[in-house]
């Protein structure tokens, strides 16, 4: 399978070597498969070396070693989501051909090995420590983000550095749950131009605010009524602060999540920090209303927040080796790891399509074609039973081909 993307995407070619100056003659693509099912899966790169007759340790080592930077990784991820973009396919998922709905959501991974980045969460992970790891997904699969960050982290604060990250998933509309929900990233998105729909747990509890009195809305005929006032003076005072926090964000100076734990680390609230959050009431409160009214953005909300839970099904079904833990103990190499095991996800997705696109365009019968597009409508290209993760890691040449004919140009599902 990731012969055959490679083949499509040459997603090899972003793994670079540190010292461009000095380096020698790349190393054959399968020692890069392996090196990244060992990271990706959690098997270790001993280990795979060790159950595999064609993989040489000393060479896994070294080039694992020299080529595998997370920014490559995250190159060689981005390579195959602009491959699956320029296709027709996954246009099927979206509702509307303008909007691209996105969501993230954090999951739970223990950690073997002594690490700073390991913290207790007793709720998910008992007496041990562990990490989280936040992944954002599109409507159509595609698996565009994704970091490593302490357990005892909120996952608010990191969900502005998904969006302003990525260069090929452009979203417009962002879904969370109560974990990625805050007034201040209900703001921060709003001056961002993102759409923030998330989904809030206790929503009729969640107080409503407003510019005028309660008594003129009511007078109004109107149902939902404001409890509170909006404090202007707090954002008039604090305006071109907050334009400036936004455009560095823009500008990718620094992290919003590095900004965000700055204006946290003060004994009491900053000023501007209480000026973004006086301002999010505003873009919340506008959410709110919309969403007890519109049915269709319930479901939406609700369908796309799915997708990011089968993610974390994809993630536990890829990461197999040492009982789903994290055999790294740095976060830089934590990261390395969970990117590979994304770029296995996208791969596999990326096959997905490319295989349900040949049959598309072999099948001649309208009405079969038909019932074919509904079913994958209907369905997740997420999906991974026709993939033997546990058998036997076969590196040999006759297996590093694209053994479907899947692979341009035969391949009749790019624009």
């Amino acid at each position: 399978m990731l012969a055959t993307v490679d083949l499509a995407t040459n997603f090899l070619d972003e793994f670079e070597h540190w010292q461009v100056k000095y380096q020698r003659a790349k190393p054959a693509k399968k020692v890069f498969f392996a090196g990244i099912i060992g990271f990706g899966c959690d098997i270790g790169h001993r280990k795979l070396a060790q159950i595999s007759k064609q993989i040489d340790e000393g060479d896994l080592d070294n080039t694992v070693n020299w080529y595998f930077s997370l920014q490559n990784v995250q190159d060689a991820n981005d390579r195959i989501l602009r491959m699956m973009d320029r296709m027709n396919l996954p246009n099927i998922y979206r509702q509307d051909s303008d909007v691209l709905h996105t969501s993230s959501d954090g999951q739970k991974f223990e950690v073997a090995v002594d690490s700073l980045n390991a913290n207790y969460s007793f709720k998910y992970l008992g007496k041990d420590k562990g990490v989280s790891v936040v992944t954002f997904i599109d409507m159509r699969d595609f698996m565009w983000h994704s970091t490593v960050i302490s357990s005892a982290e909120k996952e608010a604060a990191y969900v502005i550095d998904g969006l302003m990250h990525n260069d090929v998933i452009k979203s417009d509309i962002h879904s969370t749950d109560t974990h990625g929900y805050s007034e201040v990233i209900s703001g921060a998105t709003h001056l961002l131009h993102f759409g923030f729909a998330p989904r809030i747990k206790g929503l009729g509890r969640q107080q409503l605010y407003a510019f005028k009195s309660r008594r003129h809305y009511q007078e109004q005929g109107h149902v939902l009524l404001p409890k509170h006032y909006i404090r202007e003076a707090l954002i008039e005072n604090q305006w071109d602060e907050v334009l400036r926090f936004i455009a560095t964000i823009r500008l990718k100076i620094t992290t919003a999540s590095q900004l965000f734990k700055r204006l946290n680390s003060y004994s009491r609230q900053h000023p501007l920090y209480r000026a973004l959050k006086e301002f999010g009431k505003i873009p919340k409160t506008l959410f709110i209303l919309k969403y007890c009214d519109d049915l269709q953005l319930r479901q939406a909300i609700e369908k796309q927040l799915n997708k990011g839970e089968g993610s974390n099904k994809f993630s536990k079904a890829v990461s197999f080796g040492h009982s789903h833990e994290f055999i790294q103990g740095e976060k830089e190499d934590q990261e390395i790891a969970e990117t590979c095991r994304r770029l296995i996800k996208n791969a596999i997705v990326c096959w997905n399509y490319l295989y349900l696109s040949r049959l598309l365009a072999e099948e001649k019968n309208e009405e079969r074609r038909t019932a074919l597009l509904e079913a994958i409508r209907n369905g997740s290209m997420a999906a991974w039973r026709h993939f033997n993760m546990h058998g036997e890691f076969d590196f040999s040449d006759e297996r590093m081909v694209d053994s479907m004919g899947l692979t341009p140009p035969k391949n009749p599902g790019l624009k």
